[in-house]
């Protein structure tokens, strides 16, 4: 009861091959596949790591010295917590930090109560006798 659809002629040989030839595209891949292992870089599992460069400067000889000047609120002048009893002996103190080769800071410390007249008046002073390395601390007093 089967039917049979094809050439009239019957022989086999004849027939056309439907089906597609496969093993030239795999050869391809497979090619393919081996120069994509040959160019992939080889994985390494190290860290890079910038190590810091040893410091040669030698380190500083001493820490920089400090004066500290304190003007009270009656105008009454203090360095390094000795009273000064005038104006005079605070500019030949200030006239020898101006004259020493690596001049010390100076930090010029006003209480909260004394007059502006004060501060200027020792600030002038320093900057006449060429005090250059001069600063006024504590000045979170001031912020209320």
């Amino acid at each position: 009861m089967a039917m049979n659809v094809g050439s009239g002629g019957g022989d086999e040989d004849g027939e056309i091959m439907v089906d597609i030839n496969t093993t030239p595209l795999i050869d391809v891949m497979l090619v393919l596949l081996i120069m994509f292992i040959i160019t992939i870089p080889i994985q390494t599992h190290a860290v890079k790591m910038n190590m810091p460069v040893p410091n040669t400067n030698a380190p500083p000889p001493k820490p920089p010295v400090i004066i500290r000047i304190d003007l009270d609120f009656d105008g009454t002048i203090g360095w390094n917590g000795e009273i000064i009893p005038d104006r005079n002996t605070l500019e030949q103190r200030l006239q020898a930090v101006a004259a020493e080769p690596d001049q010390p800071e100076v930090h010029l410390r006003p209480n909260k109560l004394v007059t502006y007249k004060y501060v200027a008046m020792v600030m002038a002073s320093a900057q006449r006798l060429g005090v250059t390395k001069i600063g006024i601390v504590g000045n979170e007093q001031f912020l209320n």
